[in-house]
C-alpha cells in the first residue's frame, strides 16, 4: 500500500507495486504566502515548518509576492519564486508552475521522488514513487468575485450581492469554470496512474460543508452545492478531510482564515483548501487541520514565519491553518 499525508493538504497513496512492498507517501498542500517575503522575511522558517511536516510531495501556492497595489480585481504575482530555494533546502526535486493561466497563481510542486514533464497547462506532474506513477495536480483559483462574500453582503470587488444557491453556483462557474476545464484537460495525461492527487487553494467552499445542518447551526447563510469541488466528486475523487470528518458542524475545518474572529461580520471563515485523491482501493486513514492553537486546529506545529501572528501562552509562534491527511490504497494483488 502507499500512504499519504498533507499538512496543508497532506496525504499518501500506493498502487502498482508488489503486495510484499510497502510504500508510505506523505503529501502536503501549503499556501506559503510568499514564503515569508510578504512579511519581509526569508524562507527559512517556511522550510523549518515543511521539515517538521516531513512531507514527500508538497503542492505550494503563492510562491511569489503580492504587489503593493494588490486589489480584489488585480493582483498579479511579482518577484522571484521561493520554490527553488525551498526545494534545495529540503533536498527535493521541484517543478515551478510558471505558466500563466486561470488555474495558477505562483504555484509549485516539490517531491522527494523524481518528477517527470508537466502536463500541457502546467497543472500537474507525474512522480515516480518506487516504480509507481502518481500524478500530482496543484491549483490556485481566482478569489474574485468571491461568492460567500456576495451572499453575505461583504464588499469585495465590483460583483453584485446575491441571495440564492442558484446565483452562487452561477457566479462560481463563471469565476472558476474555465480553470477547472484546464484541470480536467490536463488530468487526461494521468490515465493509468496508480493514483491522482488534486490539491490547492480553491477559493471556493465545498457543498459538503454548506449543508442544511451547517446553515441551521449558523455557520453559513444558505445551503449551496458548490460546483468546483462538485466536479471532482462527480469524477470519482475523494475529499480526503470529509472522508474522515463527515460532519461539517462538528468539524468545520476552516482554512480561511487563520486570523480574525469567526464572528466578524466583515469576513466569513470557511474551508477553501482541499486535497482530493483518486485511486483503486483508496482508504483515507486520518485527516487533520494543522496550525496555530485554536478551536479549529487538530494538530499543532510551533514554527511560523509571520511575526505578526499571535503566540501561545509560552510565546511560541504558530503555523497558519493547513490540512493534514493520511490515505491508503489497497495493496496490489
Amino acid at each position: 500500500m502507499l500512504d499519504r499525508i498533507l499538512p496543508s493538504l497532506l496525504a499518501g497513496v500506493l498502487a502498482g507495486v508488489p503486495a510484499a512492498a510497502e510504500t508510505t507517501l506523505r503529501i502536503m498542500s501549503y499556501n506559503v504566502w510568499g514564503g515569508g517575503a510578504n512579511e519581509g522575511k526569508g524562507s527559512e522558517e517556511t522550510v523549518a515548518g515543511l521539515k517538521a511536516a516531513n512531507a514527500d510531495i508538497i503542492g505550494i501556492q503563492e510562491t511569489r509576492l503580492e504587489p503593493d497595489d494588490c486589489t480584489a480585481e488585480s493582483c498579479a504575482a511579482v518577484g522571484a519564486s521561493v520554490a527553488k530555494a525551498i526545494a534545495e533546502a529540503l533536498g527535493y526535486h521541484y517543478h515551478d508552475q510558471t505558466q500563466e493561466n486561470p488555474a495558477l497563481w505562483a504555484n509549485a510542486i516539490l517531491s522527494r521522488y523524481p518528477i517527470g514533464p508537466a502536463s500541457e497547462h502546467d497543472l500537474g506532474v507525474p512522480i515516480d514513487v518506487n516504480g509507481a506513477t502518481v500524478w500530482a495536480f496543484n491549483i490556485h483559483h481566482d478569489d474574485e468575485p468571491y461568492q460567500p462574500y456576495q451572499l453575505l453582503g461583504i464588499e469585495y470587488g465590483p460583483a453584485p450581492f446575491i441571495a440564492t444557491e442558484a446565483e452562487a453556483k452561477d457566479w462560481a462557474n463563471r469565476t472558476r469554470g474555465p480553470a477547472m476545464d484546464l484541470l480536467f484537460a490536463d488530468m487526461g495525461a494521468a490515465e493509468g496512474a496508480a493514483a491522482i492527487l488534486v490539491f490547492g487553494d480553491f477559493n471556493e467552499p465545498s457543498g459538503l460543508d454548506w449543508t442544511e445542518a451547517a446553515v441551521s447551526a449558523g455557520q453559513h447563510p444558505v445551503r449551496v452545492d458548490w460546483p468546483t469541488t462538485g466536479r471532482l466528486h462527480a469524477a470519482g475523487f475523494v475529499d480526503t478531510y470529509r472522508a474522515v470528518h463527515p460532519d461539517p458542524v462538528a468539524k468545520p475545518a476552516y482554512t480561511w482564515t487563520p486570523r480574525g474572529d469567526e464572528a466578524d461580520p466583515e469576513d466569513h471563515h470557511d474551508r477553501i483548501d482541499f486535497a482530493f485523491a483518486k485511486a483503486d482501493g483508496l482508504e483515507v486513514v486520518n485527516a487533520w487541520i494543522v496550525g496555530e492553537t485554536g478551536p479549529r486546529t487538530d494538530f499543532r506545529e510551533t514554527i511560523y514565519w509571520n511575526p505578526t501572528v499571535e503566540t501561545d501562552a509560552r510565546g511560541d509562534a504558530i503555523v497558519p491553518l493547513t490540512l493534514q491527511v493520511w490515505l491508503r490504497t489497497a495493496e496490489a494483488p
